[in-house]
């Protein structure tokens, strides 16, 4: 039973999607945008985290309604805000929500067809079902929680889980926790695991350790920025070029650390195994014994895998449940998009993360959210 039609449906109310629903109200095109606002960053982010970031991104694909005038209105600088904390950067997602009247439907798709008419029929944890001429897929990260399959079969049920799953401390104080991986998470999570009360935080992980340094992010913008213009940009560059972006990326994000986490780190409870690899892990009942490929043997009590995010589009639950899959054109796991985000399914799109092969690394980041922003809403206006 069909509850709603709607000409767009935006699934999904992070900063991507509310990007989106920004721009269609700005267009004048009919949509409903569903989801919890920052359900992701609210749930799976541990309070008093920070993010790698300045003022100089927002959401706004309209350039009006900014961070620098969140700041503005809320009478601070820059300086008084950095780095940004999640609880400053939730604050401005629900100021530029109020800011632009997006009123999103508190509810989850569970489901999405492909109906025979060429539109969609969507299904909500609710019961209820929205029909709709085109979708926009808006999820970011949270299907695509990656657990190696080497680290699965060597750790016991129940021992470990992923950082975003881990994100309240209290049930560790007091705990010996083991961290898998040696990225800003890993680190992150380390202080704050150690602050929280935990008595002892081991990292582990396969590379060097990263350099406490500031990440220059100042040449992402414009590379962004260039898509509305140019959509295509990203994919028509060759593999070099492609590449060098990646490997440019990768040393700004995953060989930095910032450096506001030094002296959070370098403090008695907290160590570092650089260029080592877990080799055994064994379950003495009351605490896990793991040893590394170095020869070290340490006594935990829990297990966090700091080990990212792995596109896979067929996780997606909603699109699993469905017709969909059949139809979608994938490579690699990813959805294979043209220039405007829209799959091989006509009138299906999807950005934020799922998008990172077609249109570039920027898409594991909320940077690229007003840029897609600003191609889809071109999209639906023309469509």
């Amino acid at each position: 039973m069909t509850d709603a039609r709607v000409n767009v449906l935006i699934i999904g109310a992070g900063p991507y999607g509310l990007a989106v629903a920004a721009r269609a109200a700005r267009l004048g095109i009919d949509h409903v945008i569903v989801g919890e606002p920052m359900s992701f960053w609210r749930d799976h982010m541990p309070a008093g985290m920070f993010l790698r970031s300045a003022c100089d991104w927002h959401l706004d694909p309209d350039d009006v309604d900014t961070i620098d005038a969140y700041l503005e209105e809320q009478g601070l600088s820059a300086s008084d805000v950095g780095p940004l904390s999640l609880r400053f950067y939730l604050g401005y997602a629900d100021w530029f929500q109020e800011r632009k009247a997006i009123s999103t439907l508190r509810d989850r798709v569970v489901r999405l067809d492909h109906s025979s008419d060429g539109g969609f029929s969507a299904t909500l944890a609710s019961g209820n079902a929205i029909a709709a001429r085109r979708v926009v897929i808006a999820l970011g990260f949270g299907a695509f929680d990656y657990v190696p399959d080497d680290l699965a079969a060597m750790l016991p049920a129940g021992t470990y889980g992923h950082t975003c799953d881990v994100v309240d401390f209290a049930p560790l104080h007091g705990k010996r926790v083991l961290i898998l991986g040696g990225r800003q998470s890993a680190y992150e999570w380390a202080a704050l695991l150690r602050e929280a009360g935990a008595a002892s935080v081991d990292v582990v992980h396969r590379h060097p350790a990263p350099a406490f340094a500031e990440a220059d992010w100042s040449w992402v913008g414009p590379l962004v920025d260039r898509m509305h213009d140019d959509p295509g940009w990203y994919r028509k560059s060759s593999e070099a070029d492609r590449q060098s972006i990646i490997d440019r990326l990768f040393a700004e994000g995953r060989l930095k650390i910032e450096p506001w986490l030094q002296p959070r780190i370098e403090r008695e409870g907290i160590q570092i195994w650089a260029n080592a690899r877990l080799e055994a892990c064994e379950d003495r009942g009351d605490h896990l014994l793991v040893t590394l490929d170095n020869g070290e043997r340490l006594p935990v009590d829990h297990i966090i895998l700091a080990t990212g995010y792995k596109v896979k589009i067929d996780r997606l639950p909603l699109l699993a449940a469905g017709n969909i899959l059949p139809r979608l054109s994938t490579s690699n796991g990813f959805p294979v998009l043209d220039e405007h985000f829209q799959t091989s399914v006509p009138g299906l799109f999807i950005t934020s993360m799922p998008a990172t092969q077609d249109f570039g690394p920027f898409f594991a980041f909320t940077i690229a959210a007003r840029a897609s922003a600003r191609v889809i809403g071109d999209a639906l206006s023309f469509g």
